[in-house]
């Protein structure tokens, strides 16, 4: 938790496009639009990791349908022998015989398509999974200051609906544009090889027809990125407005939030009208020219039956060929619409795998992505103990230390400057301080949350720069002001702070938290959901389970950030006696701003903007330093 004076600027709410310093605004490339001017197959091409190991079932569904849609080529020769052999021979049986060569190929068509599909759907419903779970390995790999710049919402919506709208793209048009571009092909070759005169008639409206497409395609693309990003925005206000509930409703906020929503919706709803519009005037395009140009060639082939230069059957199949290729030439704009669709969830997705992590060692299961590059690896780090050098202090140490966000402002002061303190190895130091003094933010340092941008903290002599992430958040057990729990059981929510501790281990965590008494009379003990955010028990509840979930891994280290606060004052001395026991056996730095949980510490470090302005025992502050004494006595109150 991040302190709310000198701290990143709350994350967005509204997607600007053309605010820089919007996470999701993209680079406004200057023609007033605001959106990017980027390559539709540069962006999908970025998917090839991900589709590289089901290429080869991709490649034969593709093959398939271009044997399938040829196959609808094949008609209409067989239309023109039947119309000028047995039907102008008066032969039924040839009919019969020509009926039977339609229908085969019309089954044979169909079971092709229906084979395409089946290829298709289990190894892309595959891809869809992996890049999923890669986002969300990824998500947990980010740093925090990354999640202080991102909306939930879009977070969510990049591995949702962007994810949806990406398997849709690998399973339908990416094969389409192929089979549709090779049936157009090859339909073109027939009508120029039937009747050149007429085929060129045909084909007149493709130039013009691939210049519209052109503008169409540039346009569209800004209109989907647009709606993928308000439906970003949206994702995040129904997500803060269920969360956010009690605060509604306790305000009676409803009303306004109904607004805002609207507003959202009207937004979204102008961009996707703006889309619909942009796809009725394509695919009215590209309906209009070909029937005019099937319309002329229909008036000068009759003319030209007529007069003895044409023969029926010829028409016959001139006219079915033109016919099926109507389809290919009329979906172009439906087909091109969803590859921009596609390419703007590729970006969107590949804006947040694009952010640089820091992995210290690999997951269990992580097999990385052909192609994508991995996260950079944490040098590995010396043992625990013992591997420092023989001068440096044991304990907690921070020297000459200072932090600014990464998004405050260029002319903001740092949040933290010139901190030098030291916790002696199985001491207690309370960290007290006024609002915004920087106390949470010095306290996220140590579990590496975030990383000092000078100076250095050490941990028994060990720099903590030098120590992966994974073995400083071992070393490091934290209990924040406020607990965020899961929806998970009880148990398995105190279990998060120790992987393979017992039932033992589970119960004294909880005494020490003074919170067996209440999981024991919840429904099913120790077993019983809590429910989204903890939000089915009381706030000291919450907080006492979280105390617990820090206590229960027997740290080295223990920062506890105020844990205490939501606590009746009979149940925070029952925890405070039972916390001096585990604070005897580690390193600890509580933030603190009662009289009664400073008094657990052997020493008080007083934070001042930024700086730490006094250290000493709880009664030498009191006695000497005004600012501390006027803290202690309820003169200034501070919660962070």
């Amino acid at each position: 938790m991040a302190d709310t004076t000198q701290t990143t600027p709350p994350a967005r709410h509204r997607t600007d496009p053309t605010d820089p310093t919007n996470p999701t605004a993209p680079t406004d490339p200057g023609d007033g639009s605001g959106l990017p001017r980027r390559s539709v197959v540069r962006a999908l091409l970025r998917l090839w990791p991900y589709v590289r190991p089901v290429r080869a079932r991709l490649s034969l569904a593709a093959f398939v349908a271009v044997i399938a849609s040829c196959l609808s080529l094949v008609i209409p020769l067989v239309l023109k022998w039947l119309v000028d052999g047995p039907v102008a021979d008066g032969d039924p049986g040839g009919v019969w015989l020509g009926g039977g060569y339609l229908l085969l190929l019309g089954v044979a068509e169909a079971l092709l398509f229906g084979l395409r599909r089946w290829l298709v759907s289990r190894p892309l419903a595959g891809v869809e999974a992996a890049m999923r779970e890669a986002l969300y390995r990824h998500l947990q790999r980010l740093p925090v200051a990354f999640h202080d710049r991102w909306p939930s919402g879009q977070l969510l919506s990049r591995g949702t609906t962007d994810l949806q709208m990406l398997r849709q793209f690998l399973t339908f048009p990416l094969t389409f544009l192929l089979v549709n571009g090779v049936t157009i092909l090859v339909g073109g070759v027939l009508l120029v090889a039937q009747r050149w005169s007429l085929g060129l008639v045909l084909l007149s409206p493709l130039l013009p027809l691939l210049v519209l497409c052109s503008v169409f395609e540039a346009k569209y693309g800004r209109a989907a990125r647009r709606t993928q990003d308000q439906l970003g925005d949206l994702t995040t206000v129904v997500e803060e407005s269920v969360l956010g509930i009690r605060i509604i409703k306790g305000f009676g906020r409803h009303r306004s939030q109904a607004r805002a929503f609207k507003e959202l919706t009207r937004a979204l709803r102008t961009t996707e009208l703006r889309k619909a519009r942009l796809l009725a005037w394509i695919w009215g395009v590209n309906t209009t020219l070909p029937e005019l140009a099937l319309g002329a060639a229909l008036v000068f082939g009759t003319v030209q039956v007529a007069d003895g230069a044409l023969s029926a059957g010829t028409l016959v199949a001139f006219l079915s060929t033109a016919l099926a290729l109507r389809w290919p030439v009329e979906s172009i704009g439906f087909l091109l619409a969803m590859s921009n669709e596609a390419a703007a969830a590729t970006d969107r997705y590949f804006e947040v795998m694009d952010e640089p992590a820091v992995r210290d060692e690999p997951v269990a299961g992580d097999e990385p992505v052909a192609g994508v590059e991995p996260a950079v690896r944490a040098e590995p780090a010396g043992p625990v103990h013992g591997g420092g050098p023989r001068d440096a202090p044991g304990g907690l140490v921070f020297s000459g230390v200072a932090f600014r966000y990464p998004d405050a402002p260029p002319d903001a002061p740092p949040t933290l400057e010139d901190i030098t303190l030291h916790v002696r190895p199985g001491e207690t130091m309370a960290l007290v301080g006024a609002t915004g003094s920087g106390k949470t933010t010095l306290t996220a340092l140590v579990p590496r949350l975030y990383d000092p941008t000078a100076g250095r903290i050490t941990l028994d002599g060990r720099d903590l720069a030098t120590i992966g992430r994974a073995e400083a958040r071992a070393l490091v057990a934290v209990a924040f002001e406020e607990p965020t729990l899961f929806s998970a059981s009880a148990a398995e929510n105190v279990l998060m702070g120790a992987e393979g501790a017992g039932e033992a281990e589970l119960r004294r965590a909880l005494r020490v938290a003074q919170a067996e008494e209440f999981v024991a009379a919840l429904p099913e003990g120790s077993a019983t959901q809590v429910g989204e955010q903890g939000l089915s028990l009381s706030g000291g509840q919450r907080q006492r389970l979280a105390l617990a979930r820090a206590v229960i891994s027997r740290p080295r280290f223990l920062i506890l950030d105020d844990p205490l606060s939501a606590l009746d004052v009979h149940t925070e001395a029952l925890v405070e006696a039972a916390l001096r026991q585990v604070l005897s056996a580690t390193t600890a730095l509580v933030v603190a701003h009662r009289p009664s949980t400073v008094l657990l510490a052997d020493r008080v470090a007083l934070l001042s903007d930024g700086r730490i302005a006094a250290v000493g025992t709880h009664h030498e502050l009191l006695r000497d330093n005004p600012e501390y004494a006027a803290l202690m006595s309820g003169g200034e109150e501070g919660d962070r």
